[in-house]
């Protein structure tokens, strides 16, 4: 088929869809469509015939609320996978989309499409159990050469009682595994377990032998990955895309159609993956690594173990230099003695307060250079040491089938302490690097943190990249042919700019942009409160006392749901505790319960007549939809900036200074643009509702960025409240 045939073909699946399914038609919804079509048709998926590059075809699309993105990308995008033998990726950056997407949108739309296809859910290996680590946890298959158990070595002994409940929990979720009552995916769990007793059972790669695995044939991960096998759609997140780059895990994403949907997500998502960090303090996992490894080695008789006792405690005595060398650098800012260089805190309130240092320019002291690459030389060492282990381990697994239980144990055991030494690896590496010659070329962040654990002080070393973009260009659009990415915020003050940049896109002769209007008549059904106070936000001692009881006045004429956003857990205890007695009831506050139950409890009340009032932060100005009486009013109390302490955020910043730009304005302003964007978006949800949004911090309307922020938010009618 020709490009014209394939785009032709998506369009008519969208529009059957449409009519099959009497959906009202929507213009911007199905000139997103086309859009898709004509991007996907037009990739050139797998080898190339002949040496010239092949054609790439990007979209970027904003769609507002209310266009219906999900089908105007799922039915052109699966309709052309189909005619052209190839699948879909659809990656989302919530489990609310990917579920909505999972059990509504496409069931629904398989029933509808011309052409019958499959679908599945794709989520990483940590999210499911490992039969064979669970079985021994639980007690079911110890042996005396495992008598090392399968917990980090900085995690506190239990005691006894603590102990036999652990051993409980896991005997509890074993009994369910083999009666087919949980189907191993740590999602389906009635009760979730902490983080701490889930890792040491979940399927991680670096402790899986895979088909070699006595258990392979009741793996709960890679009963899951079948589904994927046959499927042409599959659904991930953001987090999984990246993590599994090269790794085989997704089809390749030069012969496969990609759409990312929440795509402004993404950018954040890729600096939590592509940054470092390593323990300098807390090192005996390099001991009991080389026990173990040199318990297994001996046993297949593998030649390259000899060294492994050199290795590591070269390694280790490199690691306590360095720890040494960073306190004398680094130690009075750390721990607080420093003027200007006094470290910054961030934890909230209640947990341990670790302090950290950021180098300047990613400028390492000259000290630290020689420790530095020493480690980098062990950790290589030791890592091939444990690859040639690890490669007799598989041969063995496969040549002597009766073992495979014991020898399938003891690379587990392995496997659970080798990530560490790939993050070592992995963050020396990055703290060796030294930005490209010139000034336009960015640093990479670098710093260290001090922070109480029991009776110690932990001492960490840090590196992340500062520009997302250049990560993602490098690791993720240099492999995609076709993409699509889309989200209602990807315009930020009236134009694609900085999200461009940010997603790695800026100047992609691939790319093309669309912006599709809501449908919603927002002037008409929504108002834009511009409630002012005297104190300057910035003055929040001033501000937050003026702010409350300004926004307590306004809650006393909420009579169905409502949702107030803050920008600090202070600010939001402050407005708690200013509530008067009647007022408590109708309000439920963020953490006091968990999220599903906290939000069907402002659900029954509204459902009853009563009102209710939602007390969040960012992670409730996003993702919540709230339609008709759920949300008539969204109250937000101060402009959301990011935090000052994000370290990748101060060195991206000090480099554009460097250079002669303002991070201001071509980096806070834009950020702070989308995120408003989203907070005022949780108004209005469809084409009936009506609602108030209200902002007290004047700033938004008295100062020119603030003129910048308004142009990316619905047009609302608007309304001016001088301050009382």
């Amino acid at each position: 088929m020709s490009f014209e045939e394939w785009s032709a073909t998506g369009l008519q699946a969208f529009d059957a869809v449409v009519a099959h399914s009497s959906l009202r038609v929507r213009a911007g919804q199905r000139g997103m469509a086309e859009c898709v079509a004509q991007t996907f048709s037009a990739a050139q998926l797998g080898k190339a015939e002949d040496d010239a590059a092949p054609q790439r075809a990007i979209a970027v699309i904003q769609a507002g609320t209310g266009v219906g993105k999900s089908l105007a990308y799922c039915a052109p995008a699966i309709a052309i996978a189909l005619a052209r033998g190839t699948r879909v990726v659809i990656s989302t950056a919530t489990v609310a989309l990917q579920e909505q997407l999972v059990h509504k949108d496409l069931p629904l739309l398989a029933q509808q499409m011309p052409e019958p296809f499959r679908f599945a859910l794709a989520k990483g290996r940590g999210r499911y159990v490992c039969k064979l680590k669970l079985e021994r946890l639980a007690g079911q298959g110890a042996g005396d050469e495992l008598e090392d158990d399968l917990f980090p070595d900085d995690e506190p002994a239990p005691s006894g009682q603590v102990g036999e409940a652990r051993v409980r929990l896991y005997k509890g979720m074993a009994d369910a595994l083999a009666s087919s009552a949980w189907d191993g995916d740590r999602d389906s769990l009635d009760l979730q377990p902490e983080p701490t007793l889930w890792r040491p059972v979940a399927a991680e790669a670096s402790s899986c032998t895979g088909r070699h695995c006595p258990v392979f044939g009741e793996c709960s991960y890679f009963e899951a990955r079948k589904a994927l096998v046959g499927a042409q759609v599959i659904v991930v997140n953001h987090d999984l895309l990246l993590a599994s780059l090269g790794a085989r895990v997704l089809p390749e994403l030069d012969n496969c159609l990609l759409v990312l949907d929440e795509a402004h997500h993404l950018p954040a998502t890729a600096l939590e993956q592509f940054a470092c960090r390593m323990d300098l303090s807390r090192l005996a996992w390099i001991d009991r690594l080389a026990s173990r490894a040199l318990r297994v080695g001996s046993l297949l008789e593998v030649q390259e173990i000899a060294d492994i006792p050199a290795q590591a405690s070269s390694l280790r005595q490199a690691l306590q230099a360095l720890e040494r060398l960073v306190l004398d650098a680094y130690g009075p800012a750390l721990r607080g003695e420093g003027g200007e260089s006094a470290p910054r805190r961030w934890s909230p309130p209640g947990a341990p307060q670790p302090t950290r240092y950021r180098a300047p320019r990613g400028e390492l002291a000259e000290p630290l250079d020689a420790p530095l690459a020493q480690v980098l030389a062990h950790a290589q060492e030791l890592l091939d040491s444990l690859r040639a282990i690890a490669k007799a381990l598989r041969t063995a697994l496969r040549d002597t089938p009766l073992e495979a239980r014991r020898l399938a144990a003891l690379y587990a055991q392995i496997g659970m302490l080798a990530p560490r030494l790939e993050e070592v690896h992995a963050s020396t590496t990055l703290l060796l690097q030294s930005p490209a010659e010139g000034a336009s070329s960015a640093p990479t962040a670098k710093w260290f943190t001090l922070a109480q654990s029991g009776d110690f002080l932990v001492l960490q070393a840090h590196a992340s990249p500062v520009l997302p973009g250049n990560a993602l260009r490098q690791q993720l659009w240099s492999t995609v042919r076709g993409a699509v990415l889309t989200s209602a915020t990807l315009n930020t003050c009236g134009n694609f700019d900085f999200f461009l940049r940010e997603a790695g896109l800026w100047g992609d002769a691939a790319m093309r942009t669309l912006e599709v209007a809501s449908p919603f008549n927002y002037a008409a059904q929504g108002t834009l409160v511009l409630a002012e106070t005297r104190a300057d936000p910035k003055n929040a001692e001033a501000f937050t006392p003026e702010m409350v009881d300004a926004l307590l006045e306004d809650l006393t004429r909420v009579r169905a749901g409502a949702l107030v956003l803050f920008t600090s857990r202070e600010q939001m205890r402050r407005a708690v505790d200013a509530l008067a007695t009647d007022m408590r009831p109708r309000v439920l506050v963020q953490g006091q319960l968990p999220r599903p139950q906290l939000l069907a409890r402002h659900r029954e009340r509204v459902a009853a007549g009563e009102p209710s009032i939602i007390f969040g932060m960012q992670s409730f100005g996003e993702g919540l939809d709230l339609p008709g009486a759920l949300c008539e009013s969204v109250f937000i109390t101060k402009l959301p900036f990011s935090p000052p302490d994000d370290p990748v955020g101060e060195a991206r910043a000090e480099w554009l200074r460097a250079v002669g730009r303002d991070p201001f304005s071509e980096l806070v302003v834009p950020a702070t643009a989308l995120r408003l964007a989203q907070w005022a978006g949780r108004a209005i949800r469809s084409e009936d509702d009506q609602a108030h949004v209200y902002c007290y911090d004047r700033r938004l309307s008295r100062t020119s960025y603030g003129q910048r922020l308004l142009a990316g938010l619905p047009p609302f009618t608007r309304q001016a409240r001088a301050a009382s």
